[in-house]
C-alpha cells in the first residue's frame, strides 16, 4: 500500500470516530456543562482528541505526500509553501488552516481547568471539526479525480 493510501485508511478511521462521537452527542448545547451525560463527555472528549489527531495527520504527513503524488516536490519546502501550493489547489485557505491550529494547540496545550471555559473551546472545535472534515474530503477527491479516472 502506498504511503498516501495507509494516511488515508488513518485519517478515516479518524472521521469515523469523529462521526459516531458526533451521533451520540446530538444536538446538544455546549454551554453549560452539567447538561451533558457522562456518555456525551466522553463523545465529547473523543471528538477533541480525534479533530487533534486528523489536524496534525493532515499537516504534517498528507498534505506533504498528496502534494507530492501530484508532482509537486515537498521536501525541502516550508510549510507555509506547503498551504500555498493547497491553497492553489482549492484544498484549504491559509487562514482557515492557521485558525485550525490554533484550536488544536490551545486544547492540546493549555486545557482549562474551568469547566465553562473548556466547554466554550470544545463548542469551538465542534464547528472547527466540520471544517477539518471538509478539508480531508476535497483533498480526498482531488486525490481520487487525478488517480481513479
Amino acid at each position: 500500500m502506498k504511503r498516501i493510501e495507509r494516511y488515508f485508511a488513518e485519517a478515516e478511521r479518524h472521521i469515523e470516530a469523529i462521526d459516531e462521537a458526533l451521533d451520540e452527542l446530538g444536538c446538544v448545547e455546549l454551554k453549560e456543562p452539567d447538561t451533558l451525560s457522562k456518555l456525551q463527555r466522553f463523545a465529547l472528549e473523543i471528538v477533541i482528541f480525534r479533530f487533534s489527531k486528523l489536524q496534525d495527520l493532515l499537516g504534517t504527513k498528507l498534505f506533504r505526500a498528496y502534494l507530492d503524488a501530484m508532482g509537486f516536490v515537498s521536501e525541502g519546502k516550508s510549510f507555509y509553501e506547503i498551504l500555498r501550493e493547497l491553497e492553489k489547489e482549492g484544498v484549504v485557505d491559509t487562514d482557515t488552516w492557521s485558525y485550525l491550529r490554533h484550536l488544536r494547540n490551545e486544547i492540546a496545550h493549555e486545557y482549562p481547568e474551568d469547566e465553562k471555559v473548556r466547554m466554550q473551546k470544545a463548542a469551538l472545535i465542534l464547528n472547527g471539526t466540520k471544517e477539518l472534515m471538509e478539508i480531508y474530503r476535497r483533498l480526498r477527491e482531488k486525490y481520487d479525480a487525478a488517480y481513479l479516472r
